[in-house]
């Protein structure tokens, strides 16, 4: 298989920076997306093996700096034959723990990113994709949260399941122009930004939850979007893989 354009969103760190990581590893050219934390992104970039890779800006609740950050991927990528939807922010807001005005705040900022601008990046990639007729592939990065519930972040976890719908919209739609489209499902993932709580007695908690008892590595999610983007996963189209350790069987 040829080398190929990739634009991971959110890129700059954790799970992203893995996926980002993987592609590169197997040849690929990659645009490492950020919405704050540009020094991150470059450093993401520089440390991948291989030569091409960029890095790009937008942020994701900003419609026409997704569309401008997307442009940007495909021209300097030279096209754009993957597009994994990474990108997410998870905000608390419980029912009872926050005001009206709080609440508002935090559904719209969380939709905003999560689904409606994980959309938008698909509208504009797709315009890329069709363009050479080659087609391509669509990863969304979901949860377990759409599934199992998500109390203190509700529309986090509405977000998600969202977006698995929209994949699987996106999987009909565009199938007749040879462009796949597959979401995965990770439970806890084992980042910078989980490393904290994962110390902590809650940890034990979160571990027990699989019957493995830990949580997933960046790079085992890595590893299955990077199988949901090639060529042998096309009839994966509108699949929504768990990742979770048979933490939560559906």
């Amino acid at each position: 298989m040829g080398q190929r354009a990739v634009l991971v969103t959110g890129g700059s760190r954790g799970i992203g920076a893995a996926i980002a990581r993987a592609f590169a590893e197997r040849g690929d050219r990659v645009a490492v997306h950020y919405g704050s934390a540009g020094e991150l992104a470059e450093q993401v970039a520089a440390s991948l093996p291989g030569h091409g890779h960029v890095t790009v800006r937008a942020d994701m609740a900003s419609p026409g700096q997704v569309r401008a950050m997307v442009d940007s991927a495909a021209a300097q990528l030279g096209g754009l034959d993957v597009l994994v939807n990474n990108a997410g922010v998870y905000l608390e807001h419980s029912v009872l723990g926050s005001s009206y005005e709080e609440w508002q705040e935090a559904w719209r900022a969380t939709l905003d990113v999560n689904l409606v601008g994980a959309a938008n990046a698909t509208w504009c990639a797709v315009r890329h994709m069709t363009a050479t007729g080659g087609g391509g592939r669509v990863v969304n990065v979901g949860s377990r949260g759409a599934f199992r519930g998500e109390p203190r972040h509700p529309a986090y976890g509405a977000s998600k399941a969202g977006l698995h719908a929209f994949g699987q919209s996106l999987a009909r739609a565009l199938a007749p122009h040879g462009i796949a489209v597959a979401s995965v499902a990770p439970g806890y993932v084992a980042t910078d930004m989980t490393a904290e709580e994962l110390a902590t007695p809650a940890g034990e908690v979160i571990r027990g939850q699989s019957p493995f008892n830990r949580v997933a590595t960046p790079e085992e999610i890595a590893a299955a979007v990077v199988y949901l983007a090639s060529p042998q996963a096309e009839w994966a189209s509108g699949a929504v893989l768990d990742l979770n350790g048979a933490s939560y069987l559906r």
